[in-house]
């Protein structure tokens, strides 16, 4: 073999790589780049994590993506680890597709009309379709699938051009020597750790070795333990994926690295134990394998590891707890802070439908907390209390800092390319943290308010408690209104919030009327008149940033962020659907007197 060989043969991995990777891209976007969220939404029990595994796989070709995809989602917090472990044995499975995709190469003939059934003959014909599509059709659809094509094409020349690189070894009894080699189990698990550590890529790794397989020098008994640890080998660019990951994702990666070894080392007693007792004629001498029987070997050691150790997840999971044992930590600042942060994973910003999902995720946690605040600061206003007011604030400061990451992160999000859909759920996103945000401040603002009453041991008329209680459940109707809409993306319940918001705004200057009148007949005071203006003050706006939520969830729908037109329309048209909701809450939400 000379050096023309080894350039050929060089280059033809080239192309082999660069063809996979561009059909597995193409593959994607026919998806709809929806895969992993497919992946993250579908995998609720083992069994529906082993097969989105095995099909997303299929699709990417490629099973360290998949498991970098899955270390992605648990050190973000939208899987758990046990989630992730049937989606990486999964990912095991799909591997192996790309086995059977080489085998089409030996299709056809060379002589007569077989010859236009021939690798060579179909491969020129899609890559003709693939590249006339690519760069002539205006249709994202079908350029998509001329990537696919393409990439097709270009993988399949590079294997030809490898299985021609080698070709003249065949000849080689020197060649033959060394893969005989392999023959012993140890030896040949560590090559093909070294192959595939170095490729960074299990199917690039079988499919070099269908490529030599056409010299006929490569045996069963030396392919299997090369098989086996190839997918050992997988397993370095799933744990680099993790470097910077918290423990959870760390703990994911190393499932990969586990199933594999584990996978080897149960195939590997079993398999050659029962060789010892039967003699597998296959395995006897130096009986050739062909490109299908590497694939079929493949598949069939893959799913054989995976139906093992599929009963075993929760050990598996108990394992990487004890590889990777967790640090107590004191209940501090910067641990709130980092729950806000693990929400937000980096690695998902290259997939803009992911990004904005889990920035979905953690506005939905922020307007959870967000509303629990509010409420806990309606209770002090009446019972004061010192730890339920601590926690009021300390929550406010777990709310500043999920809108300060999520700003950041959003801020991110818009520098990639998105579509139209995706840039208007992003502005969205941007309009309405902050609204989220200052509704906290306010819970805030009402515990102060209602610490300075305890601390002044100042008590509100009768009908002045009353009308703060009208307006607090008032506030807890908009508030849950509010937030139930922009969780769920439903438009009717943001219909409902500004004739809610309205009278909101009209109880709160019929009460500030009512009171004037009360210190004038003496029955308040002025020092009970400023804390009640400062509780009425923060109840309209509370109903106002509900109200700005509501607004931003409509004018999403209506591909406009015309806010003063949309108010203006709902306002002044007098409409029936408006005018009977605010009656329904006068009714609802009236002063006694």
């Amino acid at each position: 073999m000379g050096i023309a060989n080894v350039l050929a043969l060089i280059g033809g991995v080239a192309l082999f790589l660069f063809g996979m990777q561009l059909m597995g891209d193409g593959l994607k976007k026919v998806a709809g780049n929806k895969l992993e969220l497919v992946l993250w939404k579908l995998s609720g029990t083992p069994l529906k994590g082993l097969l989105l595994g095995t099909v997303v796989t299929a699709v990417v070709q490629s099973s360290s993506a998949t498991s970098a995809m899955v270390v992605g989602f648990v050190n973000s917090g939208m899987m758990t680890v046990a989630q992730s472990i049937s989606i990486v044995m999964g990912a095991n499975i799909g591997t192996s597709v790309t086995g059977w995709l080489l085998c089409l190469s030996m299709l056809g003939g060379k002589n007569g009309w077989l010859s236009l059934l021939s690798t060579d003959t179909i491969t020129a014909v899609v890559a003709l379709i693939g590249i006339i599509w690519l760069m002539f059709s205006k249709k994202e659809a079908k350029k998509n699938i001329g990537g696919i094509m393409l990439g097709f094409s270009v993988l399949m020349y590079g294997m030809a051009a490898m299985s021609d690189a080698v070709a003249p070894l065949k000849e080689s009894e020197s060649f033959r020597s060394l893969l005989t080699m392999f023959n012993n189990p140890l030896l040949g698990i560590l090559v093909g750790i070294l192959i595939t550590s170095l490729l960074q890529s299990n199917s690039a790794s079988v499919g070099i070795l269908q490529a030599i397989s056409v010299t006929g020098a490569v045996s069963y008994a030396a392919a299997f333990p090369m098989i086996m640890g190839m997918g050992i080998g997988a397993s370095i660019p799933v744990l680099l994926s993790a470097v910077g990951a918290n423990r959870d994702g760390k703990r994911t990666s190393m499932i990969y690295l586990l199933i594999n070894v584990f996978g080897t080392l149960i195939c590997t007693v079993l398999f050659y134990g029962a060789n010892a007792l039967l003699h597998f004629r296959f395995m006897q001498g130096d009986v050739p394998i062909g490109m299908v029987g590497i694939a079929c070997m493949n598949t069939l050691y893959r799913i054989a590891a995976i139906i093992v150790l599929l009963p075993c997840i929760k050990y598996l999971e108990r394992i990487t707890d004890l590889l990777l044992r967790s640090k107590a930590e004191p209940e501090t600042k910067n641990t709130k802070q980092a729950a806000a942060e693990v929400q937000l994973e980096e690695r998902f910003l290259e997939n803009p439908v992911l990004a904005l999902t889990q920035s979905k995720d953690a506005m939905c946690k922020m307007a959870d907390i967000t509303e629990e605040n509010l409420f806990a600061s309606f209770d002090l206003i009446e019972h004061y209390d010192s730890k339920s007011a601590e926690k009021v604030i300390a929550a406010e400061d777990l709310v500043d800092h999920y809108e300060d990451h999520l700003g950041t992160y959003l801020i991110k999000v818009t520098g990639k390319e998105l579509n139209h859909a995706e840039t208007l759920e992003c502005s969205l996103y941007l309009h309405t943290v902050a609204d989220f945000e200052r509704i906290s401040d306010h819970s805030v603002n009402i515990q102060e308010a209602a610490l300075e009453l305890s601390e002044k041991k100042v008590r509100f008329s009768a009908s002045a408690i009353d009308e703060l209680k009208v307006l607090e459940n008032a506030l807890r109707k908009i508030v849950s209104l509010t937030f139930d809409a922009f969780r769920s993306g439903d438009l009717k319940l943001a219909s409902q919030v500004e004739p809610l918001e309205e009278l909101i705004d009209s109880l709160c200057q019929t009460a500030k009327l009512n009171h004037v009148a009360r210190l004038q007949t003496q029955v308040c005071t002025l020092q009970q008149g400023f804390v009640f203006n400062d509780l009425l003050s923060n109840f309209e706006r509370v109903a106002d940033h509900c109200s700005n939520i509501a607004v931003a969830l409509v004018e999403l729908h209506a591909d406009s962020f015309d806010t003063h037109e949309y108010l203006s329309n709902i306002k002044n048209r007098q409409n029936a659907e408006f005018q009977q909701m605010y009656e329904e809450y006068s009714r609802e939400f009236a002063f006694f007197s």
